[in-house]
Parts: structure tokens; sequence; C-alpha cells
């Protein structure tokens, strides 16, 4: 047992999965204290979100969103930057895409819709890199420009929405609903599973996660962003441009954002309107941590946390319990999940340190051969 809790590998594996546990049991104390039976709610919860083809597309849909912001997470997190900006990186790349797509409506699809991603990306791109130059340039800490940022993509997405971008047939039958006009059929997302939502948004995100793998792993861009992230002096000493890579991290990171409200929009709504970014740009943050920050691990974690979302729906309905229950778990779950990386982190030290005093502690095999004696 003791050799368990000293291995950092063991601990790597055993511990988030340890602080999902520990978070769902806390959640079922709250849902015992709301009046609600946890194991009724909890079961309602997984059958909801994976019991049948509805939920596993439901969780697959909203696993798109999530995995493409949890990519920028990794990204900027190996970076050194923490972009708490995905909500208005989501919602400027949902606004850019649904106005250059009812621009441009003439163009046909297969031109069109790759192009509307396209700036959708980049509008959340330009959205994360002004909080990446006022951090490079500036030294401006990037949560609160980041957290500024949202606010200010809210009130844009407010004006839009009751002003230039207003459907016009809202405007004409006089309910001034703030959303924006559909979207032409040619830049819909191909649907997988008819009737569902599901749709192929959720291929690209699984084909970039491979790809940023390859990007921070297997380029020298990756290696240069890591690089700084774990030690900027390093860098700077090893001729590394820091502040450079420290605005592309941010860059990229609202990239993938502004990217997800393209898909969203694209894929789901098919026009802008309101709180259409759903959480996501917080939510995740959540899938990329629980994903150890690789882009690999963040799929499986963005299914689940896309899971857990779809199931609070379900279990909103049946337990009559408030769905705001499941953003207090995925707190609890952050604040384990991060608890458990400082224990980790301190383990893989304190392995160090004793392999290090045991190499010391070898004495060399210095006795000579004795000769013998006639």
């Amino acid at each position: 047992m003791q050799r368990f809790f000293r291995s950092p590998r063991l601990l790597e594996i055993a511990l988030p999965l340890a602080a999902v546990f520990i978070a769902f049991a806390i959640g079922g104390v709250l849902l015992w204290l709301l009046g609600a039976n946890p194991l009724e709610a909890y079961w309602v919860l997984i059958s909801g979100a994976f019991g049948n083809l509805n939920g596993l597309t439901s969780t697959l849909t909203k696993m798109t969103p999530l995995l493409l912001v949890a990519l920028g997470i990794c990204i900027s997190f190996r970076g050194g930057v923490i972009n708490i900006g995905g909500e208005g990186q989501i919602i400027v790349g949902a606004l850019a895409s649904t106005a250059f797509a009812l621009w441009l409506r003439d163009l046909p699809g297969w031109l069109l819709l790759p192009l509307t991603l396209l700036i959708g990306a980049v509008a959340g791109g330009m959205w994360g890199a002004i909080a990446g130059i006022l951090k490079a340039r500036l030294n401006v800490n990037e949560i609160l420009s980041t957290v500024m940022l949202n606010a200010i993509a809210l009130q844009l997405m407010n004006f839009l929405l009751r002003g230039p971008m207003l459907d016009p047939e809202q405007i004409a039958a006089g309910t001034n609903i703030a959303q924006s006009e559909t979207l032409p059929k040619s830049v819909w997302l191909l649907r997988l599973a008819p009737p569902t939502l599901l749709h192929s948004g959720v291929i690209l995100a699984l084909i970039l996660a491979v790809l940023v793998y390859f990007l921070l792993w297997r380029t020298t861009i990756g290696y240069r962003i890591r690089t700084v992230g774990l030690n900027p002096s390093a860098a700077r000493y090893a001729g590394m441009p820091a502040p450079l890579y420290i605005a592309l991290s941010l860059t990229l990171a609202g990239a993938f954002a502004g990217l997800a409200g393209a898909v969203e929009v694209t894929g789901v709504q098919h026009r802008m309107l309101e709180g259409l970014s759903g959480g996501y740009g917080f939510s995740g943050i959540v899938a990329a941590l629980f994903g150890k920050l690789h882009p690999l691990g963040a799929i499986p974690a963005s299914f689940l946390f896309g899971g857990l979302l779809v199931g609070a729906d379900k279990m909103q309905r049946a337990v009559q319990v408030p769905s705001a229950l499941i953003t207090a778990i995925n707190g609890l779950v952050v604040m384990f999940v991060v608890a458990s990386e400082v224990y980790v982190r301190r383990a893989r030290r304190r392995a160090g340190r004793e392999a290090a005093e045991a190499s010391l502690n070898i004495e060399p095999n210095v006795h000579s051969v004795q000769p013998t004696t006639p």
C-alpha cells in the first residue's frame, strides 16, 4: 500500500478517478439534502446520457464543442498561460461565421462551409490574440483580460442580435426575438444519425485532437510552446522568443474556441442566438484538466462531461432537481483533480530525490583482487 501511494504512475491513473468518485459522493449528499434519492438521480443521469441511441448521440453532440475548447486549453496551459476566455471566443467565432455565411450565401456549399468554419476560427483566434499580446508585451494577467473580453463579447452579441443581425422575420412579426436569420442549408454540417442532432463536426474535432497532439509533441513549434510554458527564462536563454509563443498559445486557444462556436452554429442551431455558448468555454477547461492537458486524453474527458451535461437535463426533469447541481459537481471535480495533480507532482519529485539518494549511496567496487601467495 505504501508503494502505491509513492508510485507517480499509479497515482496519475487512480487519483483522477478517485476525484470523480469523491465529487459525486459529495453531490449525492447535496441531492439528499434537496430531498432526492441520490441513487435514483445518478441512474437517471447515466441512463439518460449513455443508455440509448438518443442519449449517446446527444452526448457526442455536446462533446464536440467541449473537445474543441479543451484542445485550445491544452495548448494554452502547455504554453504557460491560462485561457478563461473560451465563452467570449465561442461567441465571437459564432457571430463572425454567421455573418459571413449570410453575407456570401450564394457561394456553393463545398466552398462556403469550410470558409465559414475558417472565419469562426480566425475570429476566435483574433479575440484570444488580444489577451495574448497584452500578456506578452505588457505582462497583463491573462485571467483578468480574458474574463473581461468575455463580458465585451457578450455585450457585442446582445447589440448585434437586437440590431444589425436581428432576423428580418422577427422584425416583420413584431416579436423581436434576439436571433439571427437562418443560415443557408448549403452551410449546414452533415447529420450523421438523423433525426438526432449528431453532426459531422464530431469527426472534425477528433481529427483535430490528433493534429494537436502532433503539433505539441512532434513539431518544433510545439516543443517551443511547451518549453516556454515550463521555463520562460530557460527558453529565452536558449534563444526562443518567449513573448511570441505566449501570444501564439492564447491565439491558438482562441481559434479552437471560435471554431467551436462556428461548429455549433452550422451543426446544431443553424442560426446565431443567445445562450449558444452553453457554458462550453468553462466546461472545456474541466475536460482539459481531467484529460491531463493532453489532446488525446481530452477525448474521453470531453465525452464524459458531455454526458454529464446531457444527463443533467434528464435528471432535472425526472427527479426535479436543479441542473445547476452538475455545475457544482464539475467544480468539485476540478478542485479534486487539481489537488490530485499537486499530489502526483510531489510524489514524482519525492521519487526523483529517492532515486538520486540511492545512486549516491551505491559504493563503487574498488577492492582489488589480492594476489595469492605460493
